[in-house]
């Protein structure tokens, strides 16, 4: 590991000054669970440099707290992944979340990894990761060696240039519940629908979101609207500590038995959190029972595999068919 120099912020004041000083050269450190594995394995590339000022923001009290705000429920960004998979409160509002937080990795790991984290984590990609392949497209080189590649986990939807799939539990779910990412940098605050807080590999091939250098997550929002049913499925190849193969987040509002709104976000398919909104409309004002074998069918309308990952069709379609069963 290369050596750094480590800061400790003791406000988002405080911290946003040094991003605005330091920029490219800083990362911020919460958990730590995924800058500090690219830091030992020192992972590099043409555009990947590893930070040289680590700015830790563990201590900010104010980043840790999960509180309801009538109409919508704010997590600040250093709230772990145990912090919301036992959180009473979530747990009667947004179970959904629950459920997808209480899948991430094995116990130690949501003990120490954040929120933010989870939501802005690099890419697993073994191209990637791999210390072999630093020209991957990813890297800043010019090449994606996952197209001709193994490629059995790689996306078959959105693979535009890059076709890494993006690894957050957190983000699908957080996508069906439609929710909200706060921003701030020493300019100022923003806030940013998650759906556009991904960034597609042809809009910018190096960024897997929307922040800048100088700009840091302080919390997400999730607005209260009214009586909804959800559930999170998750296919993976071992039972502990693994990514998704494939995943799904359901969200559903159902009045006299007819579905009146649905957000249906599948992980591991996309370079981002893919909304199927082909499988939302196939579902539009029928009973959910009536809708599963639409909706499933018409949800991979336009994937496009690679050599060894057509498998992911069928079992993207069937979590969303068993996630659709059991809200039924």
């Amino acid at each position: 590991m290369k050596t750094f120099e480590y800061i400790k912020a003791s406000t988002v004041g405080d911290t946003v000054s040094l991003l605005a000083k330091y920029g490219e050269k800083a990362a911020l450190f919460a958990g730590g669970s995924d800058l500090l594995g690219m830091m030992k394995d020192g992972i590099e590339g043409p555009h990947l440099k590893p930070p040289q000022y680590i700015i830790t923001i563990k201590s900010i009290k104010e980043l840790a707290s999960i509180t309801d705000n009538k109409g919508s429920i704010r997590i600040g960004a250093v709230a772990t992944i145990t912090d919301i998979g036992d959180s009473e409160l979530l747990a009667k509002r947004c179970p959904l979340l629950v459920q997808a937080a209480r899948q991430v990795a094995v116990p130690q790991i949501r003990n120490t990894a954040t929120l933010s984290g989870n939501i802005c984590q690099r890419p697993r990609c073994w191209y990637y990761r791999g210390k072999l392949f630093r020209d991957c497209m990813r890297k800043g080189g010019d090449y994606c060696y996952a197209q001709a590649g193994e490629n059995q986990y790689h996306a078959i939807i959105g693979g535009n240039r890059c076709h890494m799939v993006y690894p957050s539990d957190l983000a699908p779910a957080l996508t069906a519940l439609n929710a909200t990412v706060e921003i701030v940098s020493a300019k100022g605050k923003r806030k940013v629908p998650i759906e556009q807080f991904y960034v597609r590999p042809e809009n910018n091939v190096l960024k897997e979101n929307v922040l800048t250098p100088q700009e840091m997550v302080t919390a997400v929002e999730i607005p209260l609207q009214g009586e909804t049913k959800g559930t999170y499925l998750k296919l993976k190849e071992r039972l502990a500590f693994d990514f998704a193969v494939a995943s799904v987040a359901i969200n559903l509002t159902v009045k006299n038995d007819s579905i009146t709104d649905s957000r249906i976000v599948f992980g591991g398919l996309s370079p981002f959190p893919f909304r199927s909104v082909k499988a939302e409309a196939a579902l539009k004002g029928k009973s959910i029972r009536n809708g599963i074998a639409l909706a499933s069918q018409a949800a991979m309308a336009g994937a496009t595999p690679l050599k060894n990952n057509a498998y992911k069709i069928t079992a993207a379609a069937g979590l969303l068919e068993k996630g659709l069963a059991l809200l039924a």
